[in-house]
């Protein structure tokens, strides 16, 4: 496969899915490229191991995503007009 795209909620119960270390087992490790939520879309730097933010979806703000979003990243969202 030359691309894993993760298509996941943002969250579960309230709480943020997208963690700092995963709690499940894994079935793959260091495997996805793009993760996709209903509120935003991350690139995956495999090598690197970090995650960035590339989109938002329609409505959302990025204080959202911080707030509901564990896991680290780093933000590089493509400036519209």
């Amino acid at each position: 496969v030359k691309k894993v795209v993760v298509l996941m909620e943002h969250t579960a119960g309230g709480k943020p899915k997208l963690l700092k270390a995963c709690t499940l087992p894994l079935t793959g490790k260091a495997v996805v490229d793009v993760v996709i939520t209903e509120l935003a879309v991350f690139g995956i730097d495999r090598a690197q191991g970090r995650m960035t933010l590339v989109e938002l979806a329609p409505g959302v703000t990025e204080a959202e995503i911080r707030d509901k979003t564990e896991a680290d990243y780093e933000t590089k969202l493509a400036v519209t007009a």
